[in-house]
């Protein structure tokens, strides 16, 4: 069984001073376009400003080098994304069910493990991590909308997909807007209970 990775939270004075190692996870484990990787540095570094702001680091080891992180704040009006977002699940599922995934969330903005390290659990446990003792009653996240390691670990933490193909305002790959409510699902506690404690069907 592989050991527990090592997490740390970052104020976000330590995330901006983090950005470039970030960066490089980043663009590693989305193969994304070098020419974007200042745009994305400056919307993280700007995220550092939101409210609630919290991130996340993940070593194998105390003196190892960042294998993974992940970020997101308290999501409200004016955050580009929280409006888009607001806005599309108004118009597909009407404005009853946009402020009940909406009106109090915590917006996961990022989460990222190097290629070489994924499969390892430390998604699940940045994850948990992210949302441990959150006050907000949802939790949100975009993913591309495909069959990914990811996508597949959101399910198992209790997200459910709000809207899939939606694409950004300014033209995107299609995307699916994904929900849950807090405290989300540990599977690894799931997973580890004793059989005779798993309830009936």
């Amino acid at each position: 069984m592989p050991s527990l990775p090592v997490l740390t939270e970052l104020s976000p004075a330590e995330f901006i001073g983090e950005l470039d190692p970030l960066l490089a996870i980043y663009a590693d484990a989305m193969g994304a376009d070098p020419d974007g990787l200042p745009g994305r540095r400056e919307v993280m570094r700007r995220h550092a400003g939101y409210p609630a702001f919290r991130a996340v680091t993940a070593r194998l080891d105390r003196e190892g080098p960042v294998v993974g992180f992940a970020y997101g704040f308290h999501g409200a009006g004016g955050q580009w994304w929280h409006d888009a977002v607001w806005s599309a699940l108004s118009w597909s599922l009407g404005l009853t069910a946009a402020a009940h995934w909406l009106a109090d969330c915590m917006e996961l903005a990022e989460i990222h493990v190097l290629t070489p390290r994924q499969r390892m659990g430390i998604g699940t446990r940045l994850m948990l991590a992210m949302t441990a003792g959150r006050p907000e009653r949802t939790v949100m996240l975009s993913t591309p909308d495909r069959e990914t390691t990811a996508r597949r670990l959101y399910r198992r933490l209790g997200f459910s997909d709000l809207m899939t193909g939606y694409s950004f305002p300014g033209g995107s790959p299609p995307y699916a807007i994904m929900g849950a409510l807090l405290p989300l699902r540990d599977p690894i506690a799931a997973d580890s209970r004793p059989r005779s404690a798993s309830p009936s069907i």
